[in-house]
C-alpha cells in the first residue's frame, strides 16, 4: 500500500551558489554522497530533491530529522536508493515502509525528484538506523529503498 508520495524541484544555480561553502555540503551530505557526487552540481542538487521528496513522503519534512538522515546514493548502474538513519529511520519505521521508489531528473537549470513510499503500515516497516557516520565507520546494515534514474541532461 502507499503511505505517502512527495517530489521536490530545485534550481541548478541556487544549488551550485550553496555548494561552494563547505559548511552547506558538511550538513547535507555524508561522505558517502559526497565522494559518489566527484563535486558534480548536478548530482548534488538531484540528492538534494531526493532528500526534500523523501522527507515530504514520510509525512513530515524535516521535523524530527535532518537531510543527513536521508542518504542518496547510486548503484553501480546508476540507479538511485536511499539510506535512512536515525529520525528518518524511526519515523519510517512507525509508518510501517519498507520500500520507497525514488526517480530523479536533471535539466539545465532544475534537477527534480519523486518519491512513492510503500509498506504494509504502522508497525510493520524497518527498523531504526543508526547516523550515517556511524555507518560509515562500522560498515553496518542500513535501511536501504531503490528507484529510477533518469538524466535528461547533464548528469
Amino acid at each position: 500500500m502507499i503511505i505517502g508520495i512527495g517530489t521536490d524541484m530545485i534550481e541548478m544555480e541556487r544549488m551550485r551558489k550553496a555548494c561552494e561553502k563547505q559548511a552547506f555540503l558538511a550538513r547535507i551530505y555524508t561522505a558517502e554522497e559526497c565522494r559518489q557526487a566527484r563535486g558534480s552540481i548536478s548530482r548534488l542538487a538531484g540528492n538534494f530533491a531526493v532528500k526534500e521528496a523523501v522527507a515530504k513522503a514520510l509525512g513530515t519534512g524535516f521535523q524530527g530529522f535532518g537531510p543527513k538522515e536521508i542518504e542518496v546514493l547510486r548503484d553501480e548502474k546508476g540507479k538511485p536508493y536511499v539510506r535512512v538513519f536515525g529520525g528518518a529511520g524511526k519515523r519510517a519505521r512507525e509508518l510501517g515502509i519498507h520500500t520507497v521508489h525514488v526517480s530523479i531528473t536533471n535539466l539545465r537549470e532544475y534537477a527534480s525528484a519523486f518519491a512513492v513510499a510503500e509498506g504494509e503500515g504502522p508497525g510493520r516497516g524497518c527498523g531504526d538506523r543508526q547516523d550515517p557516520a556511524a555507518h560509515e565507520r562500522e560498515g553496518g546494515t542500513l535501511y536501504e529503498i531503490s528507484g529510477d534514474r533518469a538524466a535528461d541532461e547533464g548528469d
